[in-house]
């Protein structure tokens, strides 16, 4: 391994954006390994899931919706708390924002330090910056499971937490009617997994067995392209599952043979490298996940805060 630029501040390649029609009036809008979008029609109104970086990278997706729908977007649904997922929610003029209790705990927790974190990360993604207004906060927040009815045969969203996972807030949407399932960044499609304020043991087995257990026939995950048809939906949840048991595995054996974290970097980039190397942020990714799974085998179970002084000390450790 050669040194790299650090995460994916060397990234500037523009990505394909595809806007996708699930069902009636059911969007997803995916780039090429960038973070997916998608929207959800109500009887008259909207819900928007994920807000993208800024508020213009926002808007880019919004004029592309805007070809198929001028219903107002009523509600914003945000999966989890990273700045890259959140700092656009300015640009959709929602009536209520929707996260996660924990989602709430955690932008009040790192809000700031997360932002400088992602923008130093992906710069690329951050579409002029200076449009951000400030942090993105929720007007509404849930433990587990809320269900926003869209009206006559339209059924419901389900919006639930599925346990700690790749944040200690994700949630999912379900659409039951349609057997859509927005998974946010618990399950990538042939993207790798960003682990850095994960619960690698929850995510890897109750975590995933939940959303399993949807039986979902389409998928969107947070990153890559949507899957569909129940085989292959389960293919993507098995994938994210093997990326989880394979760092846990290799890491935890050189955390009990008392190796070193760069150890533990080496076996599970060996191990991934092979299948998933060449997928989106692999390379980015891998350095902040070890750590992660580190801290929780020295039993550290809260996530350490992400800062960019730390981000360069553990890239320079592991992936210099």
């Amino acid at each position: 391994m050669t040194d790299k630029a650090f995460a994916s501040s060397g990234d500037w390649e523009p990505r394909k954006e595809t806007l996708d029609v699930l069902a009636d009036g059911v969007y997803a809008f995916t780039a090429e390994g960038d973070p997916n979008v998608a929207a959800i029609e109500a009887e008259d109104f909207l819900i928007a899931f994920e807000a993208r970086a800024t508020p213009r990278a926002a808007s880019d997706w919004l004029n592309e919706l805007r070809k198929h729908t001028t219903k107002p977007v009523k509600y914003l649904v945000l999966s989890h708390y990273h700045a890259v997922r959140v700092l656009g929610a300015s640009a959709f003029s929602a009536d209520t924002i929707i996260t996660h209790e924990n989602t709430r705990f955690l932008i009040e927790e790192r809000g700031m330090d997360d932002w400088e974190s992602e923008f130093r990360r992906m710069p690329r993604l951050f579409r002029e910056p200076g449009g951000i207004p400030g942090l993105t906060y929720p007007d509404m927040v849930f433990n587990d499971r809320l269900e926003i009815p869209l009206g006559g045969r339209r059924g419901s969203l389900v919006l639930e937490y599925c346990g700690r996972g790749h944040t200690a807030g994700d949630i999912c949407a379900w659409l039951p009617q349609d057997k859509i399932l927005f998974t946010g960044d618990l399950v990538e499609a042939q993207a790798a997994l960003y682990t850095g304020d994960a619960f690698h043991f929850d995510w890897s087995t109750t975590t995933l067995d939940k959303i399993k257990a949807y039986g979902a026939e389409t998928l969107v995950g947070g990153r890559g392209t949507v899957v569909y048809g129940r085989e292959q939906v389960d293919a993507a949840i098995e994938q994210s599952r093997t990326f989880l048991k394979t760092m846990i595995d290799q890491a935890g054996t050189v955390y009990k043979n008392r190796g070193t974290v760069k150890e533990a970097f080496v076996a599970c980039h060996k191990s991934l490298a092979p299948r998933y190397g060449g997928w989106p942020i692999f390379e980015h990714c891998l350095p902040f996940d070890i750590q992660r799974l580190w801290d929780e085998f020295d039993g550290i179970d809260w996530p350490r805060i992400w800062t960019a002084e730390r981000d360069q000390e553990v890239w320079d450790q592991l992936q210099g």
